[in-house]
């Protein structure tokens, strides 16, 4: 009996890829990035501009995980400064280096939601 109030549970609850907006603390657990990196990376990067409800919270869409994603990837894995990796953002890209970053930005974008889901269910379970 307890497993299909479980169960029912988990079915009624929307996938996070049906979201279309995440918080800050989402995009956070998805990303893993602490919140106050997102908010000053909002500060330094002209392309991260995730916009804010009535409330005054930030709402991320999935491109703008894809572009914390991104910026993340040149931060962490090609060691660039801040004003490096603003100045890669910038640039025109080629249409092959464009459609690597995209991807790998997807994939890591999927991966997070991914772990958010399955923590999601571990505590629905514990």
């Amino acid at each position: 009996m307890k497993k299909n109030k479980v169960d029912s549970k988990a079915a009624g609850k929307k996938s996070s890829s049906d979201k279309l907006y995440y918080s800050i603390s989402e995009v956070s657990r998805i990303t893993d990035l602490q919140p106050y990196v997102l908010r000053y990376w909002e500060k330094e990067f002209p392309v991260l501009k995730p916009k804010k409800n009535r409330s005054g919270n930030r709402t991320y869409t999935e491109k703008d995980i894809e572009v914390v994603n991104r910026i993340k990837h040149l931060r962490s894995k090609e060691k660039l400064t801040i004003a490096g990796a603003r100045t890669k953002l910038m640039m025109k890209r080629s249409g092959e280096q464009k459609a690597i970053m995209h991807n790998s930005a997807r994939a890591r974008t999927l991966i997070g939601q991914i772990r958010k889901e399955i923590e999601d269910l571990l505590r629905l379970f514990s």
